[in-house]
């Protein structure tokens, strides 16, 4: 028996409604706006879902490092297990952002396995196996007291069953909107249980995979992992699943738990439309910037970098704008050279941040923050 989908208040309908405008209009916004640096953001937000999700199981790496492991950087001051973590998750993300418009898709079983042994196989061992369902109990232990179960999952033999069960329940069409059927299938998929470790990140994981497949928005906007990554978000997280009991209950109304997604959807949809306009913004400032200083308006990719995420990389300025070596080096060098960047560090380590003549005006902008409305107050 899997948990039923709740009908939804006036309140959750609006706020769902609301959801639905901000995503389109963020969608036309996308599709007229210039590929260089929409393509910068598409990175950064598919890095800030890895950072994220990675950091409620424990596993801190900036979104910054996470950006320079996805581009292949070596010298990354993480530790080897974060590291593995990183990569591991970012091909499980990669995958499910490749399958959003695949035509012929199905949910199945075989699926669902091959995406954990994507994100568990390089720990795969006889007790905990990857790819496959577990083979004993499985508990969350509390975060004060690991002696105390604060729940405890079905027992492996019924996992076979429950799984068939929401493979087919993911496979089916229904009234429900598809964000809300997303939010469902995270619910059932953590609450199974059905492997030995990874499943907070699989279940992400597969609401992330049901919302891309919705099409509104390409799949780096899909997801809400960044939001629950955020450890006023994470705690509630916790919270709100904890509500649902010490163990397996499935009959029982969810509606907490669909409207705390909702909130999710409306705030991650907000944070990412201003990120959106503020990368724009600060995109247009160093583009002025460059045209006044007689500089080569390639070097905005590099400027933009190190004004949204802090610091940029010779490698990744250099997949950027697609340069060789000799020329990624030659704009850094001008731009050193000018004062507009800084190095940090040495030979391959090294990286680069704002110098003393780098563009106020767009570090202002990039530095702003956003204030994010609470979507029920609002109703």
């Amino acid at each position: 028996m899997l948990f039923p989908t709740p009908d939804l208040s006036v309140a959750d309908e609006r706020v769902l409604s609301d959801v639905d405008r901000m995503r389109d209009t963020l969608r036309h916004q996308l599709q007229s706006a210039p590929a260089g640096w929409t393509g910068g953001l598409r990175k950064f937000l598919t890095a800030d879902a890895v950072a994220a999700s990675n950091s409620i199981e424990g596993f801190k790496v900036s979104t910054v490092d996470v950006e320079d492991l996805i581009a292949g950087e070596r010298d990354v001051d993480v530790s080897e297990e974060n590291r593995a973590e990183t990569l591991a998750y970012e091909q499980t993300m990669t995958y499910i952002q490749t399958l959003h418009d695949v035509e012929d898709f199905s949910y199945s079983k075989g699926l669902l396995n091959a995406l954990h042994w994507m994100l568990q196989g390089h720990r795969h061992a006889a007790r905990r196996p990857a790819g496959q369902w577990r083979r004993g109990a499985v508990y969350v232990t509390d975060v004060r007291d690991t002696s105390i179960a604060a729940y405890t999952a079905p027992e492996a033999a019924a996992v076979p069953g429950l799984m068939a069960e929401l493979v087919e329940w993911l496979n089916v069409e229904s009234g429900a909107h598809p964000l809300v059927r997303a939010a469902m299938a995270h619910l059932q998929l953590v609450s199974i249980h059905p492997w030995a470790d990874g499943n907070g990140r699989m279940s992400r994981s597969l609401q992330t995979l049901m919302i891309a497949r919705e099409g509104v928005l390409a799949p780096e906007f899909s997801s809400i992992e960044a939001w629950l990554g955020r450890p006023g978000n994470t705690w509630e997280y916790y919270q709100v699943l904890g509500r649902r009991g010490s163990e397996y209950r499935p009959n029982q109304d969810v509606s907490e738990w669909i409207r705390f997604n909702l909130v999710a959807y409306h705030q991650q949809t907000q944070t990412v439309h201003a990120r959106f306009v503020r990368s724009g913004r600060v995109w247009e400032a160093l583009a002025d910037f460059t045209t006044r200083e007689s500089v080569d308006e390639r070097l905005v990719t590099a400027m933009h970098d190190v004004a949204m995420s802090g610091r940029v990389r010779r490698s990744r300025y250099e997949q950027n704008e697609g340069l060789n070596l000799q020329q990624a080096q030659r704009d850094l060098r001008e731009l050193v050279r000018r004062e507009v960047l800084s190095p940090v560090g040495r030979t391959r380590a090294r990286f680069y941040v704002a110098g003393s003549k780098f563009p106020e005006s767009a570090l202002e902008i990039a530095h702003t923050p956003t204030t994010l409305k609470d979507p029920y107050a609002a109703v």
